[in-house]
């Protein structure tokens, strides 16, 4: 498997004009710019510019190359967007595109033109673009409060910090305010009039202020980026900026503030959310609004984490110790409530942790809509709960009836009422019939049990007070008990979520290879999520097929979801290493939500999370799959890493056994060689004084060392074949005795010095082989025992049938092998301590080619002890029948 890298040294490079308000000279800036770049050589493309009938703009447009736009039909209206497609395919080196902060019209890739732009830059190619101070995120609020005109299209600060370089248009207050007096800045009257209070000296003054403040910080961050990687230092802060999040619409305002707070102090900043047991009954549109603050949190560079409890201080408290946090952001409303507040969440966590910095953010807004976040969940009546409810009451009462004929006391009866609440409160489900079982026992306490009997009314002066206190008490205890239950069923969904992550990290662990690792993972998140899970395996930088893993009882079948569309999203998420689909501002019309599984700028692999008529992951949910998947990501990185280390090692394997081949080769042929020109010079140059004997001596050592040779180089070549897999092996039926006697014929010439001695116990056995190599290894191995036994000594090639296999041995009487040779006999260049007779030392090749050869046979080879003494060496072949046709 081999993941797919995205090369940042390739990203394009990012010029940003910059403005406080519309009509200070942006787009003309940017087309100056353009013109000089192309009379320099560089290729321009003019991908969307917005001229709005400018005629200065259409002008600077002349001369450049203009990219035709992508129309969008919406409604039978034709919208022209900026075409990203055509921008990739056509590559400039420079591209040309205004209004950063634009929000493209449905059915294109992206929501915001700023992730067009992103794409571009990832590309490698280089970019132009233009944006207005009250398009910042973190100035909205800021921007917002001068002019009273909200702001709908945004840029996360991080594309604005990411930016190579910002040049700041500037014209002042008059000029601009004259402009738009002459019809420079917007030719219709009508808008024009509809602007008017924006261009207001005072608030141009302001927001002129804000964008040269904020285009200073820019090139302050960028001067000392430059210096870190001039000097290869990292830079450090002890400051850590935490904000808390909440379903609240005020909340932006506080991520907004934090933002900007954590970039002044150069701190890191992390966005914490505490999901209660309250969470899942938010109404859908506090849920909505909770995914864009947490949305809003990563735009602007938060870590976004997640807690779970219901002590919303504690929780907060104990990450911020833990996470050596120096700075805590809290919203508050100024708006006062109609009932005296319960203790301040402030003066719990200014308690809890005393040492941490913590910073309140007014919400000074009108008082539109509630501050607070609503629940979806109301009281609701059902048949079951209701005859509990019902039940408990009746036989309360007739315990009490019973208590009362016995002669008990009326606290008694209210014991027993009491007890009957908290089983109303065990049994049933939500506070509605808890709260209804303690009104109706007291109501019925009293129609019973109080004089006049069988009527609601109470003569006892103090009857109000014991049914006040018998209210109270029973409210009391069954509120305690509904958040008994919840409690524990919030710790039991805890405890199930720990239990899946632990899961999935021990069978990670055990998982053996890339495939296993897929398959835990996925089902792992099918399990969490009970969501299918659609991945694609990442294999040679391209999309492997699609593995699909469907959760039980399905509503729709995961196969309706690997079409093409959807295939080109994961194809996205590979090559830009980032999340897209459902649910975010990137082909979100998809069915899925796919995410990289990444390790770095490696993507190994794409998970999609079937989203279709399914509600939007929770918080806690999402981080908990991100974390599966972050473990997933080092699992199969481990596993590629392994992959590599095996390779490596072969590789070092494979050079080892070259190195003592050459090794070997330069020590052994240097003895034979030598000897044989020795003697042929001795031949050539005393020819006349050498008797016949003496020339017959020396031929014999010639002829023995050319021998020496042969044989090693066909050993040689035999198993450099077969460990590259070019031996080609012929297998037929062959009969032992004509291949052991053919083998005998080739042997060591010395094998008359020995008694060598053929037993068959059939004349006719017969076995598949490749006769020419096992004749080699017959060879190699009764070679074997006439150069390491004695002379006179007895050597036995026998075969055998046994069961379905052939037993061919080599046995000799000489003076047998070490028990610590055994162990290494068949290595290949492994040597015996045995003298041989001629002094020469072998390469410790055949046995090791003889091993090969029987395992590509698919049989056995081994030796044992030979009793008395001695060594046999035996190998086992298929065996096969003789036909006899007559």
């Amino acid at each position: 498997m081999a993941g797919y890298t995205t090369d940042e040294k390739q990203r394009g490079r990012l010029k940003i004009f910059f403005g406080y308000a519309p009509g200070a000279g942006k787009t003309c800036a940017m087309l100056y710019a353009a013109h000089e770049e192309q009379k320099e050589g560089i290729q321009v493309a003019a991908g969307f510019i917005e001229s709005h009938n400018r005629a200065d703009t259409a002008e600077l447009l002349s001369g450049l190359e203009r990219l035709p736009p992508l129309e969008i039909s919406i409604h039978g209206e034709i919208v022209r967007e900026f075409d990203i497609d055509l921008a990739i395919r056509r590559r400039p080196e420079l591209i040309l595109v205004d209004d950063l902060a634009h929000t493209n019209a449905p059915g294109g890739r992206h929501k915001r033109r700023y992730q067009d732009v992103e794409e571009l830059l990832r590309a490698g190619i280089n970019v132009y673009t233009t944006v207005n101070v009250e398009h910042i995120e973190s100035l909205t609020d800021v921007v917002t409060s001068i002019t009273g005109i909200p702001v709908l299209e945004r840029i996360p600060d991080s594309v604005f910090d990411r930016a190579d370089l910002v040049e700041f248009v500037d014209v002042g207050p008059g000029d601009l305010i004259d402009r738009l007096n002459k019809g420079r800045i917007y030719p219709d009257e009508q808008l024009q009039q509809r602007h008017a209070g924006f261009f207001i000296p005072e608030k141009l003054i302001a927001l002129r202020e804000i964008a040269l403040r904020y285009t200073a910080d820019q090139l302050n961050r960028i001067a000392v980026q430059l210096g870190e990687k001039a000097a290869s230092a990292t830079f450090y802060t002890k400051d850590h900026i935490l904000v808390c999040l909440s379903s609240a619409i005020s909340s932006k305002k506080v991520i907004r503030t934090a933002a900007r707070m954590a970039d002044a102090l150069h701190g890191t900043f992390t966005a914490l959310y505490v999901e209660t047991s309250r969470t899942k009954e938010l109404t859908a549109k506090n849920k909505a609004e909770l995914r864009e603050n947490l949305r809003l949190a990563e735009q602007l560079g938060a870590q976004v984490a997640t807690v779970y409890g219901e002590d919303v201080p504690g929780q907060i408290a104990e990450y911020a110790k833990t996470s050596r946090v120096s700075k805590i952001v809290l919203g508050r409303s100024q708006h006062k409530t109609r009932w005296p507040a319960k203790s301040n969440i402030v003066d719990k966590l200014t308690a809890s942790a005393p040492n941490i910095d913590i910073y309140i953010i007014p919400d000074n807004g009108p008082s539109l809509y509630k501050k607070f976040p609503q629940y979806a969940k109301s009281p609701h009546l059902t048949l079951a709960d209701t005859g509990k409810t019902i039940g408990i009451l009746a036989v309360c009462t007739l315990i009490g009836l019973w208590f009362k004929h016995l002669g008990f006391s009326e606290a008694n009866i209210i014991t027993v009422y009491i007890l009957g609440v908290l089983l109303d409160a065990m049994v049933t489900k939500g506070r509605l019939y808890s709260g209804v079982t303690s009104i109706l026992s007291v109501l019925v306490f009293n129609y019973f049990f109080t004089a006049p009997f069988f009527s609601l009314q109470a003569y006892d002066s103090g009857y109000p007070v014991t049914f006040l206190v018998m209210f109270s008490a029973s409210f009391i205890t069954s509120t305690l008990t509904l958040r008994v239950k919840e409690q524990a069923r919030e710790s039991a969904q805890k405890a199930y979520r720990t239990e899946v992550l632990l899961e999935t990290s021990r069978k990670l662990q055990q998982a053996k290879d890339t495939p296993a690792i897929i398959n835990e993972t996925a089902l792992q998140m099918v399990k969490l999520l009970d969501r299918s899970i659609i991945v694609y395996e990442v294999v040679e930088g391209e999309l492997a097929e699609p593995l699909i893993f469907a959760k039980e009882e399905a509503a729709v079948d995961p196969q309706s979801y690997i079409f093409d569309d959807e295939r080109k999203v994961a194809e996205w998420v590979l090559q830009n290493n980032k999340r897209a689909g459902a649910s975010t501002d990137t082909f979100s019309a998809a069915h899925c939500l796919y995410h990289a599984v990444r390790g770095g700028d490696t993507v190994f692999a794409v998970a999609g999370i079937v989203m279709e008529q399914e509600e939007p992951l929770e918080v806690f949910e999402k981080s908990l799959m991100i974390a599966m998947l972050g473990e997933c990501a080092l699992a199969l990185e481990k596993d590629k890493l392994n992959e590599k280390q095996k390779e490596i090692s072969l590789q070092i394997q494979q050079e080892q056994l070259r190195t003592n081949l050459l090794r070997g080769i330069s020590h052994d042929l240097r003895t034979p060689l030598t000897s044989i020109s020795g003697n042929a010079g001795i031949l050539i140059g005393n020819s006349m004084v050498l008797n016949e004997e003496q020339k017959k001596e020396l031929y014999n050592d010639i002829y023995d060392d050319s021998m020496w040779l042969i044989n090693l180089v066909e050993n040689l070549l035999s198993i450099t074949r077969i460990d590259n897999g070019a031996l080609h092996l012929n297998f037929q039926a062959e009969l032992l005795e004509e291949v052991i006697a053919e083998a005998l014929l080739h042997v060591n010439r010395n094998k008359d010095e020995h008694h060598i001695e053929i037993r068959l116990e059939d004349e006719l056995l017969m076995a598949r082989m490749d006769s020419r190599l096992i004749i080699q290894v017959i060879i190699n191995l009764v070679d074997n025992a006439i150069k390491y036994t004695q002379s006179g000594s007895h050597i036995t090639v026998s075969a055998r049938r046994e069961a379905g296999w052939v037993v061919v041995e080599v046995a000799d009487d000489g003076p047998g092998i070490s028990a610590e040779a055994k162990a290494k006999v068949f290595e290949m260049f492994y040597t015996a301590d045995n003298v041989r007779g001629d002094g020469r030392r072998g390469l410790g090749l055949g046995l090791a080619l003889c091993k090969s050869i029987i395992h590509a046979h698919g049989g056995n080879i081994e030796l044992r002890d030979h009793a008395p003494q001695g060594t046999v060496f035996s190998f086992t072949l298929q065996a096969e029948e003789v036909n006899v046709h007559e």
